[in-house]
């Protein structure tokens, strides 16, 4: 399975290429990503519901890094 979400160079930077899915998540995983959205439940325009979510997806290596400093 392949989706186009990297540029195929730097001179067209709206020219993509296909790029593996297993290629994706590595790099995913590998710098770590934030997900976050809101829900609100309402009838009638009255909002009943608001739920924040917020997830971060990487694995156990990149986080437990240490960070540089500078």
């Amino acid at each position: 399975m392949t989706t186009s979400l990297a540029p195929n160079s730097a001179d067209d930077p709206f020219a993509y290429r296909p790029v593996a899915l297993v290629d994706l998540l590595d790099r995913v995983l590998a710098t770590g990503v934030v997900i976050s959205g809101d829900i609100t439940l309402a009838i009638a325009d009255v909002d009943l519901v608001r739920i924040s979510l917020r997830a971060l997806v990487a694995s156990v290596g990149t986080l437990t890094q240490p960070q540089d400093a500078g």
